[in-house]
């Protein structure tokens, strides 16, 4: 009887506890079918149209419903990347790629991203609220009406997110690196804190390279590792020109918008159109995950940008000498006490994840970033707690002529990037545009500062009359190719800004290559038409060519005199460079002769090991000819058979560029150094003998503004990131003659090359299932 009571208790108790779990259960399944029915109806509002590239054009009856839509699309085309840029703008790559992403996730939380992002959102105007919510419920309903994909970690977004991930591409990719501070110095200024509360600091790896040979050998081997690091070594930029109706076949403005972007990872570019009923239509591009185009056009105007270097962030060096109060560090004659506080992170391990504590500190400057000779570094970033940029673009976006655009501008909450515009009505205005603190000139300001003197302190910001900028030049033309904004036209031209009237710390940018090869392309011709317009977009002339051949010819002349047999050995090469009349074409044999030598002589290893040679220009070359036989069999190899293009995982790291795949040939090649309008930066993919591209002209678009916009761009691979669909590579081939596609605007356009039409969630089976690999 005891045996059968028992029995019946256990019985009892499972049935209970099954009561439980469904009482639990019933309030959020109910929630979850309420949000699901919540989206449905939105989803019934939007069309999705698809034309014949691909590209997604949203139409909805107001701004959230569209990009609500967009980001749907968005996900349809690339849902890998949204996922993984936000993971790691939530700080949280280590739980999916272990400790090769710890630093950059410390970094994340010494920034206090998520902690600012979720503090900001219930403060957002109900505008930017809106905008927030519309993204993550597409990102939402993407992944309820797709449950073949598997999310790696974000199995719901929340609004807040989206202002995570902006300050996380704008900040803590771009600009935080700007202060000269690598993410691995992140670990001199935190500490673990173990189980038993013991606090150590932190291992930091060796930054010894050890991939640079002690000769010449493998000097050129690589344009760049890799485009992140291309990127921040400042060799990729973008250009952008504008040309008034003065300078236009038919008395339109014109606008090229070629900003150069890795083509891989966070940065990649993606295409899309929102149309409102509200009277919001902009087409353009942006990066995945974001809820519509950051550069582009509208019926009325349009712009883009290029990277600039305007003075946005300061480091400070902090005092911190007061062994009984070690939070203190000295300001003027007294002290202040810094914040400490800990966070946790989770890193993958082969054994799962692992919790592991951190303490960290801010000071009322900022975050400690690095400690180095001692010195504690905190940091500060322009505008960074006070993130208006989604705003202040959904204010350009909705501009519709010149006086609201210019008012959307002077938010300057856009912390940085070279602006230039073009509108309807024939003006075109380019503008160094930054959020520069206004600073005590008496300070170097280029080197960190001292953070015990109050006279460090930043004095407000300038306002964008106080930025350099011109409107409507007399040339009819103006340029920027992240260069000087002091030669925005032509370099005898009075309507440029005058350096002597900006403080110093405010530009530091010089002039370049690509600026110089634009500013000749624009003031040689009286007047484009389009189709000319759309041909300059893809030029490859290469201007360093002009002085920089006669230069090694000299020297070779006089080693010629002075050794003639040595001489013999380069004799044919130097005669191809002689006869090149500079312009790159994909069967070019003097363009691969050429980039590889320039791009080598630069190189501070090669500069160090030709010191003492008296022919140092002729000692690279004899290396560059003699890499190219032991590759190729031989130094003639044209530009197109070395320089490719392939499309690889969108992550430009799971999966390796391959000699044996398919590939497209490229007369493009690197603005900085060479000078050439068509930027594509090709490094060695590893066991390879081709080069392939990884950053360099990515959205190309030119536009012509009349009644109605007539408009052509171009990716540099394919809308969609699967390799399955006809768009992956589809555009690769037009992109390789230096070709562009329609962008169509109006929606008879649309209609009229159309390949789809639907709305969020109809589509559900012809999105696939991806793995890890992005398969």
């Amino acid at each position: 009887m005891k045996t059968i009571r028992l029995v019946r208790m256990s019985v009892l108790a499972v049935l209970m506890l099954i009561v439980a779990l469904q009482t639990d259960l019933l309030p959020r399944t109910h929630a979850k079918d309420a949000q699901l029915n919540r989206l449905q109806k939105i989803a019934q509002t939007v069309t999705i149209y698809r034309d014949n590239w691909g590209v997604p054009h949203v139409y909805g009856p107001t701004d959230a419903s569209v990009i609500f839509g967009f980001i749907y699309a968005q996900a349809e085309d690339n849902f890998w990347q949204i996922e993984d840029s936000y993971l790691q703008a939530l700080g949280r790559a280590s739980e999916v790629y272990g400790d090769k992403s710890l630093d950059a996730d410390l970094v994340n939380r010494a920034l206090e991203i998520v902690k600012i992002s979720q503090a900001e959102y219930p403060k957002l105007s109900k505008q930017m609220k809106d905008i927030c919510q519309a993204t993550a419920d597409g990102l939402n309903y993407f992944l309820a009406k797709n449950p073949q994909i598997k999310p790696r970690l974000i199995s719901q977004f929340e609004p807040w997110h989206l202002l995570a991930f902006g300050r996380f591409a704008q900040y803590q990719l771009f600009i935080y690196r700007r202060a000269g501070i690598r993410d691995n110095e992140i670990r001199s200024a935190v500490q673990e804190v173990k189980a038993n509360g013991v606090s150590y600091n932190l291992a930091t790896p060796n930054e010894t390279r050890t991939d640079v040979a002690q000769n010449l050998d493998g000097q050129f081997a690589d344009f760049q590792s890799s485009a992140e690091e291309a990127w921040n070594a400042g060799q990729v930029g973008s250009n952008t020109w504008a040309i008034s109706a003065k300078k236009s076949a038919s008395g339109r403005a014109m606008l090229l918008i070629n900003p150069h972007q890795p083509f891989f990872g966070p940065g990649q570019w993606i295409e899309g159109h929102v149309h409102s009923a509200s009277g919001w239509n902009m087409s353009g591009a942006t990066f995945p995950g974001s809820p519509f185009p950051s550069l582009g056009h509208n019926d009325f105007l349009g712009w883009s940008h290029t990277v600039n270097v305007p003075d946005i962030i300061d480091v400070w060096e902090e005092k911190f000498d007061d062994p009984a109060q070690p939070l203190n560090y000295k300001y003027g004659a007294g002290q202040r006490t810094a914040t400490e506080w800990t966070d946790t992170i989770k890193v993958k391990t082969d054994k799962g994840l692992e919790t592991r504590t951190f303490k960290l500190r801010k000071t009322h400057h900022g975050p400690i970033v690095a400690v180095r000779d001692g010195k504690q570094l905190s940091l500060r970033m322009a505008k960074f707690e006070s993130f208006g940029v989604m705003e202040q673009r959904y204010l350009m976006g909705k501009a519709r002529n010149f006086k609201e655009f210019k008012a959307a501008m002077a938010h300057l909450d856009v912390p940085m990037f070279n602006t230039m515009y073009a509108d309807r009505d024939g003006n075109i205005w380019y503008l160094y545009n930054g959020a520069v603190p206004k600073r005590d000139p008496k300070y170097d300001w280029s080197k960190f500062v001292d953070g015990s003197d109050p006279g460090t302190e930043w004095q407000g910001y300038h306002t964008l009359d106080e930025l350099p900028q011109i409107f409507n030049p007399g040339t009819g033309w103006a340029q920027n190719c992240n260069a000087t904004p002091f030669l925005a036209t032509a370099e005898n031209s009075t309507d440029n800004p005058a350096a002597d009237k900006f403080p110093k710390y405010m530009v530091t940018e010089k002039d370049n290559a690509r600026s110089r090869v634009s500013r000749r392309l624009l003031g040689e011709k009286d007047r484009f038409t389009f189709e000319d317009w759309a041909a300059a977009a893809f030029d490859t002339r290469v201007i360093e060519a002009e002085t920089q051949i006669p230069l090694l010819v000299a020297e070779w002349e006089k080693l010629k005199s002075a050794d003639a047999a040595r001489a013999e050995k380069s004799a044919e090469a130097i005669a191809a460079l002689k006869s090149w009349n500079g312009v790159s074409t994909v069967d070019s044999v003097p363009m691969t002769v050429f980039t590889l030598w320039f791009y080598t002589s630069l190189q501070p290893q090669a500069q160090t090991m030709t010191k003492n040679n008296p022919y140092p220009k002729v000692a690279v070359l004899e290396y560059v000819l003699g890499d190219l036989a032991k590759s190729w069999g031989g130094w003639k190899v044209a530009w197109g058979e070395l320089n490719r293009i392939q499309r690889v995982h969108t992550s430009g790291s799971l999966e390796p560029f391959n000699d044996q795949k398919a590939s497209l040939p490229v007369a493009g090649g690197p603005g900085d150094p060479i000078g050439i309008v068509f930027n594509f930066y090709s490094p060695v993919a590893k066991g390879q003998k081709r080069r392939y591209g990884t950053a360099g002209h990515s959205f190309v678009s030119v536009v012509e503004f009349g009644p109605q916009v007539q408009a052509r761009s171009l990716l540099q691979f394919g809308q969609r990131h699967d390799p399955e669909s006809k768009h992956y590579f589809d555009q690769a081939a037009l992109y390789a003659k230096g070709q562009f596609k329609p962008a169509w605007f109006t929606l008879a356009e649309i209609k009229a090359n159309l390949a789809a039409s639907y709305r969020p969630g109809e589509k559900a089976a012809e999105t696939r299932a991806m793995s890890a690999a992005g398969k």
